[in-house]
């Protein structure tokens, strides 16, 4: 199992990641889109985390693939962008029902991974024929780049990882990182090893609050340079499992990566949801009417968190249908929620949207 020593530059890169999701949390994104951003970065991360592994797709052709109808006929690389897509779905489920993380999680994801593959790619590997060696071979040179622990080792690791998961009070970004090097490490599958482990890695990201709302892809960093990023993984020691990566003795190699991938991607989304967030605001406003914006501006002043139409009308000395219309349009654009009981509309309260950009959004419409 990894051990890891917190040294300053590592404490620096968790202080600088949870900076930046402070900094995202005053940011509020519409709902609608949220989900166009959360979908887009699953189909970026299917893209990226396949890439690393040599699939030969672009990202506009993995896009399409995601996008095609699920009962067509797909070739290899196009099933495995699929597949992963597919994972991050079930591991958003998941996520939802706070599934712990464990053997059965590990398995029913590598499995996913792995559809439509042969057999013996699905499942723990078991023994090799005798006089065969198992490792993961240069595809250049034929040589063994790294030759793991036996398969009868494989129950007993994975056990202790999950274990350490589910025990541990390491920052939940350490722990992240090393359940990303352990399923790489232990490689428990014939295939699948990779992507099986970016993907649990990432949920315990999202169960442990540091899934930044599932926007942008980690994985595409991890793919900007594979070699890097294999090379990190590695941290210079030699193929064989039990010659110093069962117990790496600089870890900090790559737990120092691992952080400063997180640390560009945390500040990345930041960006983005940033710029997205101004986008909508001015989009939304551009929208409404004269009589809207200024009805979305009492609103605001008068801390009107949640009312009815009837109440308003009143106050404002309008029709009843005057305000349920202006209401409508608020809410098609975002500033307002309807609050339903039994089916129909009670009242309507202002959205997480308008109440975060309450200030921007007097001062924009104070300047029409």
């Amino acid at each position: 199992m990894i051990n890891v020593t917190l040294t300053n530059d590592i404490l620096k890169r968790i202080s600088a990641i949870d900076q930046n999701r402070f900094s995202l949390n005053t940011i509020e994104i519409p709902p609608v889109t949220a989900n166009r951003l959360r979908k887009n970065s699953k189909k970026k991360s299917s893209y990226a985390s396949n890439k690393i592994e040599g699939n030969p797709l672009t990202e506009k052709q993995a896009d399409a693939v995601i996008e095609s109808d699920a009962h067509k006929h797909f070739l290899k690389p196009e099933q495995e962008v699929r597949n992963y897509f597919l994972a991050l779905n079930l591991l958003e489920k998941k996520l939802k029902s706070n599934n712990l993380f464990s053997k059965d999680l590990i398995m029913e994801v590598q499995a996913l991974v792995e559809k439509g593959a042969s057999k013996e790619k699905i499942g723990l590997r078991g023994p090799m024929p005798p006089g065969f060696l198992f490792a993961v071979y240069d595809s250049e040179n034929g040589n063994a780049d790294y030759i793991p622990p036996d398969y009868s080792e494989i129950p007993e690791l994975l056990d202790e990882l999950v274990n350490y998961v589910n025990t541990t009070d390491d920052h939940p970004l350490i722990v992240a990182a090393v359940v990303h090097y352990q399923l790489v490490t232990i490689h428990p599958f014939e295939d699948g090893n990779g992507r099986t482990a970016r993907l649990m890695s990432g949920y315990i990201l999202n169960q442990r609050g540091y899934g930044f709302k599932g926007i942008g892809s980690l994985e595409e960093y991890f793919a900007y340079d594979a070699e890097e990023y294999y090379k990190s993984l590695q941290m210079g020691l030699p193929a064989l499992y039990y010659s110093g990566r069962d117990n790496p003795p600089h870890p900090e190699i790559w737990i120092d990566y691992f952080l400063r991938m997180v640390e560009l991607y945390s500040s990345k989304v930041y960006e983005i949801s940033k710029e997205t967030g101004r986008e909508d605001l001015y989009a939304g406003l551009s929208y409404l009417t004269a009589k809207e914006k200024q009805f979305l501006a009492y609103l605001l002043e008068k801390h009107l968190i949640e009312f009815t139409p009837i109440d308003v009308s009143k106050m404002l000395g309008v029709t009843n249908k005057t305000i349920i219309n202006r209401c409508a349009a608020l809410a098609t654009n975002g500033f307002l929620v309807p609050v339903i009981v039994k089916e129909r509309i009670r009242s309507y309260r202002l959205s997480d949207f308008a109440k975060s950009n309450e200030k921007d959004i007097l001062k924009l419409l104070s300047e029409k």
